[in-house]
């Protein structure tokens, strides 16, 4: 064999060695790692680019070679359309299964927590139920509902609530009564921002116009919600809660002192299943047994049917009402005291019975 023979020969057979090599790179790159069923979480971040994530799954253990699925992504015209998220990835997928996962946005859905705050319960019940829950650290969600300044820009009806040292809790009455679904891990910032959202948004579902509605009837929100939670607690069937209303409303027209039970209960450290007379003498600027007006602030978190009770109360003359006690959770309703005294007289019988 000549001498350029051999040197051409020595050249081609370099070549094929090196390209064998190459092509053997590519294709160990590209073949998928062993396929497993644990899923990896991969979190691609907002403004990644191809190479940021090739590295990311190559470091994550998905693929083997993230030059290569750089190489082919270029190949493909494919990685401008890659959406951030958090993602789950199992260690033997394809690149184009990657790719059309990356392309579509199939992120993993976040891990969310649910709970329901029933209708007429108090701040304090609230955090009580979602501490046990293990929802929120009780002693921050007190402090954060009594001090709302950073509510500012996140919630405009917190700017209603008066500067009153004698509130209870400064967002009583604005925590809405809801099923809430919220991400896990959730801050306790972010569960009370979205209660009282949700309370701006039942306002103008319990009336569109329920801001010309409290001009027309002298009330401010904040006395609208303390309206509303007395009747929350008064009533259970909605059909009387308009009535109830304007039963308040009246006694607050003849300057009669409302002496609703539940006032007397907020008051107390411990609500209890009876109140006795001497329950009535406490000292408190919620109890309406004795002062002449409204208390300072709602005694629990009203729903919408209450809320549109004192936005549309029913016109009456009545001015007591009580309990029948025969289990329908009605009420008899009088316009004079001998009235009131006679229903008392009834629905005492009817629990006897």
């Amino acid at each position: 064999m000549k001498k350029g023979s051999k040197v051409l020969f020595t050249i081609l057979l370099v070549l094929l060695l090196v390209a064998g090599a190459g092509v053997g790179y590519i294709w160990s790159g590209m073949r998928p790692l062993a396929q497993e069923e644990r899923e990896i979480p991969v979190s691609i971040q907002q403004g990644s680019g191809t190479a940021a994530i090739a590295s990311q799954l190559e470091e994550q253990g998905i693929i083997r070679n993230a030059l290569i699925f750089k190489v082919y992504l270029k190949w493909n015209g494919e990685g401008s359309r890659f959406q951030a998220g958090k993602y789950a990835f199992r260690p033997g997928v394809t690149y184009d299964d990657i790719i059309a996962k990356l392309n579509s946005g199939e992120v993993v859905p976040e891990e969310m927590v649910r709970f329901t705050i029933p209708e007429g319960y108090t701040v304090e019940q609230i955090a009580d139920k979602l501490s046990n829950d293990g929802i929120v650290d009780k002693d921050r969600f007190l402090k954060l509902v009594n001090d709302t300044a950073w509510l500012k820009g996140q919630a405009p009806i917190a700017a209603h609530i008066p500067t009153d040292a004698k509130l209870k809790h400064r967002l009583e009455g604005y925590l809405f009564p809801e099923t809430y679904e919220l991400k896990k891990g959730s801050s306790e910032e972010e569960i009370i921002a979205r209660m009282v959202q949700e309370t701006e948004k039942r306002l103008s579902q319990a009336s569109p116009t329920w801001e010309s509605d409290l001009k027309t009837r002298g009330l401010t929100l904040h006395d609208m919600l303390t309206l509303a939670s007395l009747v929350e607690r008064e009533a259970v069937v909605d059909a009387e809660r308009p009535l109830i209303a304007g039963v308040i409303d009246n006694r607050i027209a003849k300057g009669m002192r409302l002496q609703i039970d539940a006032t007397v209960q907020y008051a107390l450290d411990k609500p209890k299943e009876r109140l006795y007379y001497k329950d009535l003498e406490i000292d408190s600027p919620y109890n309406t047994y004795k002062i002449d007006k409204l208390p300072p602030g709602p005694i629990s978190s009203p729903s919408t049917a209450s809320i549109q009770a004192v936005l549309k109360p029913e016109a009456s003359e009545y001015l007591y009402y009580v309990t029948k006690k025969d289990g329908t959770h009605t009420h008899l309703f009088a316009k004079t005291f001998p009235e009131h005294q006679r229903n008392i007289e009834q629905s005492k019988k009817t629990a006897a019975q």
